[in-house]
């Protein structure tokens, strides 16, 4: 898993740490020093903390006119013991959506299993986005049974093409025209 870096190939259009709307604002980063870990795994230094100890995020990219975020996901998603949904929630939509993002794209490749526990905080996180939505963007099958079994499916947009969605080569502004073409599909 060390060797697993968020994709970098969008920090010429944003940088998170240099973002002043971003939670992680002024964070420095070391490219030697493995600190985190989900379990016995170290991951690399580049992927933020939200408070879990199981599952890390990087923020590839942010548009405030357009109230979209790009976030790429590592980890466990386990809010049966860790309650991830509520770190996630806490420490980076609550502060996102106080800067006027209301859209999020959330990117699960490396994200391994996720376990249940109850819906309070994506109903909460749906609730107050409005007109936004959140988009789980290739997330492995397992996982988003996982999400179905405990019907947390309703809040989120996900399935046929976004579920092996070619997103790297795309410039994020493209990527998030494409998606936002999906959902309305979807949503009309």
């Amino acid at each position: 898993m060390q060797d697993i870096e968020p994709h970098y190939n969008w920090r010429g259009l944003y940088v998170s740490e240099e973002d002043e709307r971003s939670p992680f604002h002024g964070v420095v980063y070391s490219e030697f020093s493995y600190s985190e870990r989900v379990y016995n795994f170290y991951i690399h230094p580049q992927w933020d903390n939200i408070g879990s100890s199981t599952l890390f995020l990087k923020i590839i990219y942010a548009d405030y006119e357009l109230g979209c975020a790009v976030i790429e996901l590592i980890g466990e998603w386990n809010d049966c013991i860790n309650n991830d949904i509520m770190y996630l929630k806490r420490e980076l939509v609550d502060h996102l959506s106080l800067n006027g993002i209301n859209k999020f794209i959330l990117i699960g490749e490396n994200v391994l299993n996720f376990h249940y526990s109850d819906d309070s905080y994506y109903e909460e996180w749906f609730e107050e986005m409005e007109d936004g939505w959140v988009v789980a963007l290739n997330f492995q099958e397992h996982v988003l049974r996982e999400f179905s079994t405990i019907g947390i499916d309703q809040y989120f947009i996900w399935g046929g093409e976004l579920n092996d969605f070619d997103w790297r080569p795309m410039l994020p502004r493209n990527l998030i025209a494409k998606i936002q073409t999906l959902v309305n599909k979807r949503l009309l």
